[in-house]
């Protein structure tokens, strides 16, 4: 197992027993330090009440809600309109968006927040949130990594939202009667995703093909009325069902 992928088991080790906001900034931001980068932010929007667990400079946070950056923040707009993981800023890009927007990254960069990989991450009824890993050195090639790390950072992403909306609250949990009991098998896929396995690994583990692993995925996140798979299983850890 390489480093990244050490890294990862260890994040997901310890998020498990991550019970507050200050825990789960914790477990974040050593995995950030040991990925290299420099900062963390998970923003979670739900109507106007925003959640954020971050390791940004808390003066850069207050401005940003105090200003309502989240309404014209390109990061935030791309996250709500495309599904995979994305990377933005650093030198070798224009600025993107209009003057605004411009001055928005320029002020960010001011805070020690240049360039960064977002995985977004959806909810039922429009709702979104979005994972951050963002950098100020000037010479990281975010694209590179984006693409060699892409299925870690994109399954942190979706854990560290998963076990925020289980233990912290449950806007992205909703609260509908399961209308057909999972099987053991669906349990057992939604089990073994909860703590990092991938559907390649669960099929090694069952004994059973890849697409029968999405199979049984999919037909739970049906059961429980989830939007996503990271949401089927926050709804499933919520109520019990993988115990």
């Amino acid at each position: 197992m390489d480093t990244v992928e050490n890294t990862f088991q260890e994040f997901v080790d310890a998020i498990q027993t991550a019970g507050d906001a200050n825990a789960f900034e914790r477990v974040a931001a050593r995995l950030t330090h040991k990925l290299g980068f420099q900062r963390f932010a998970y923003l979670r929007l739900t109507g106007d009440i925003p959640l954020l667990i971050s390791s940004y400079p808390r003066s850069w946070t207050s401005r940003y809600f105090d200003l309502r950056y989240q309404q014209l923040d390109p990061v935030v707009l791309r996250a709500r309109a495309e599904r995979d993981l994305f990377s933005w800023g650093g030198e070798a890009r224009a600025p993107a968006g209009n003057q605004a927007q411009r001055r928005f990254f320029d002020e960010a960069t001011t805070f020690g927040i240049r360039s960064g990989i977002t995985v977004p991450i959806r909810g039922g009824f429009g709702q979104m949130a979005a994972f951050t890993l963002a950098t100020s050195d000037r010479d990281v090639d975010l694209d590179h990594l984006a693409g060699e790390w892409r299925d870690i950072v994109h399954q942190v992403g979706l854990y560290f939202h998963v076990h925020v909306a289980t233990k912290l609250d449950t806007a992205f949990v909703e609260p509908h009667p399961v209308g057909n009991e999972l099987t053991q098998r669906e349990r057992q896929c939604l089990a073994w995703t909860s703590q990092g396995k991938t559907a390649a690994d669960i099929a090694v583990l069952a004994a059973i093909a890849p697409r029968t692993v999405v199979f049984h995925l999919e037909n739970a996140r049906r059961k429980l009325s989830a939007a996503s798979i990271a949401q089927c299983v926050a709804v499933a850890l919520r109520r019990g069902l993988l115990s």
